[in-house]
């Protein structure tokens, strides 16, 4: 059988993008386990889930699977998990990940693990700004020399104030184009289409949340999985 791990925030992951992927892997076939920096359930992004910003019925489903699904709520420490049991490893993004998936060593080390192992990695708007801090085997940056899409700076211009304050008070610590860019990573966020998942490899990276489908998609078909 046919297995996916997903690294999700404890800080906020965006809803669309982690539930999307979940439910298509699943409807699939694909055996999912849920892992977390410190084995505690992932937090919702409270945005993700409001009526106002992404409709009613995607915030009502979103929370109901935030809610119930037993692998989101019984999630392994990323310190136990082990890429090479898997054949994918999922990041799905949300501002939170700038806190805790994309600063911590286990998550980079899965990551480096899946693409130089035998399996795929799929990387999701902001958990993309993982490629700006995880190194391959040899010290570089994993993402130097890759095609690479993600959360755009002209999006995150929408979002934070002068002082890079978002409307929740908190600081955004660094923006993922400008942070992968410098890692070496080919950055386009392809603003002139309505989707942007891009394959480079073993690496599979998608824009944001109206990608959160195409990227499902895309991973099943580089892994050779039929959708049911």
């Amino acid at each position: 059988m046919t297995r996916a791990l997903f690294v999700v925030s404890e800080e906020g992951y965006w809803g669309e993008e982690c539930i999307e992927p979940l439910e298509t892997l699943s409807d699939a076939g694909v055996e999912i386990t849920v892992t977390t920096p410190s084995g505690g359930p992932p937090e919702l992004d409270e945005t993700s889930a409001d009526p106002d910003e992404v409709g009613e019925e995607t915030a009502e489903h979103v929370r109901e699977v935030h809610e119930n699904d037993e692998r989101l709520n019984d999630p392994i420490p990323t310190a136990e998990a082990d890429a090479a049991e898997y054949d994918a490893v999922v990041f799905p993004g949300g501002h939170g990940t700038e806190w805790d998936v994309n600063q911590d060593s286990d998550a980079r080390r899965l990551l480096r693990d899946a693409v130089e192992g035998d399996g795929k990695a799929l990387v999701v708007c902001h958990a993309v700004g993982l490629l700006a801090f995880a190194r391959d085997s040899d010290g570089g940056f994993i993402v130097e020399g890759r095609d690479v899409t993600g959360f755009p700076n002209e999006w995150e211009e929408e979002i934070v104030d002068e002082n890079d304050v978002m409307p929740t008070g908190r600081k955004l610590p660094y923006w993922v184009e400008d942070e992968v860019e410098a890692a070496g990573g080919n950055w386009d966020a392809e603003l002139d289409q309505d989707t942007s998942v891009t394959v480079d490899g073993d690496l599979l990276t998608a824009r944001g949340p109206g990608s959160s489908s195409a990227a499902a998609e895309t991973l099943l078909d580089e892994l050779g999985v039929s959708d049911m």
